[in-house]
């Protein structure tokens, strides 16, 4: 038990991590939101796991030596399906705000994430741990559900000059669509992840700590991601006559921007650092470990909606709507203590 505390910590350290990276982003200055998104998507998908990832690589071995495993290249590939998950993540943080935003896509992500490698691997979700798993998922998802209902309540109590207020682009309908298909997508991730388990063997075999193993898999998805997230970015940049934003602005504003990037990317990655150390702790439960994915989207709900209080995105609304806020805040806690209470 003890053992599962630990991973559990480390997993919601990470995923505080991950709440807080779009917060820098509102420091960035004179740069359109492709510019930006490109930008940080170095350091998140390329430079933070590439340092990651060689914390795993044993001496005398190298990270392509890993690499040359089955599974590699369906990570990869899953990694470009979660890059569509990725872009269109951050629109949702664009039209809903950051805690009904990331609740919707984080809430959808989370069940999916998590029943489909179950279901790849020929799990019977009715009958043990199975339907352990089915029905942790399914407090999630009813935990999500009831934000997004709370979410609603605010939209509808709230003026066109309060929405905006709140949030710059504020557009109910178009972020809820973008939020769901940003959901079904980023659960690529966790389909990345499994295919890479010869990779993570393979690290474990020659001799890398079970608390690292995870990362060189993680980059090979990363990877994949950021080859979907550039090529979108960068023809945003050349149709909108945004890519002289990487050069028009000062080098005070430059360096500002470069260095809120940095921090929002570290703080991005530091979700599935986290989730890969916490993994290692969980090796004497199945179910915790079939579970994780579900568990660290539902603290990064937790911890987004903390930010979005802090944020002001919910002032102004009644008391009903906090009410039913903080009931589906306390639903998803449960479901992070259900698969140990069972």
């Amino acid at each position: 038990m003890i053992e599962i505390g630990i991973g559990l910590l480390i997993i919601a350290i990470g995923s505080f991590g991950q709440s807080s990276s779009y917060v820098p982003i509102n420091k960035i200055r004179d740069w359109s939101w492709e510019s930006f998104w490109l930008v940080q998507g170095i350091f998140a998908w390329l430079v933070f796991p590439y340092l990651g990832a060689m914390l795993a690589v044993p001496e005398g071995s190298t990270l392509l030596e890993l690499w040359c495993s089955p599974g590699s290249l369906g990570a990869v590939i899953y990694g470009m399906l979660w890059g569509v998950g990725g872009l269109t993540f951050g629109l949702s943080m664009r039209y809903l705000g950051v805690a009904l935003g990331q609740s919707i896509a984080l809430g959808t992500c989370a069940g999916f994430g998590t029943l489909f490698p179950a279901l790849f691997g020929g799990t019977n979700l009715f009958e043990g741990t199975g339907l352990i798993l089915l029905t942790g998922v399914c407090i999630t998802l009813a935990g999500i559900a009831v934000i997004g209902y709370a979410g609603s309540l605010r939209a509808r109590n709230m003026s066109e000059e309060e929405k905006k207020a709140a949030v710059k682009d504020f557009a109910l309908t178009k972020g809820l669509a973008v939020a769901l298909l940003a959901g079904v997508m980023s659960a690529c991730f966790n389909l990345g992840l499994e295919s890479g388990n010869e990779v993570l063997a393979k690290a474990k075999e020659a001799g890398a700590s079970d608390l690292f193993a995870l990362n060189p898999v993680i980059l090979l998805v990363t990877l994949g991601g950021f080859c979907t997230n550039a090529v979108y970015c960068i023809f945003q940049n050349v149709k909108n006559g945004t890519g002289k934003d990487y050069f028009s602005v000062s080098g005070g504003t430059l360096l500002n921007n470069v260095l809120f990037c940095a921090l929002a990317g570290v703080l991005w990655y530091s979700q599935f650092f986290g989730l890969g150390m916490g993994k290692s702790y969980f090796s004497d439960s199945p179910v915790m470990l079939a579970f994780s994915w579900s568990i660290l989207m539902s603290l990064n709900v937790i911890f987004s909606n903390v930010w979005g209080i802090l944020l002001k995105e919910w002032k102004g609304v009644d008391r009903r709507t906090i009410v039913v806020l903080i009931t589906g805040m306390c639903i998803l806690i449960l479901s992070l203590l259900y698969p140990n209470i069972v």
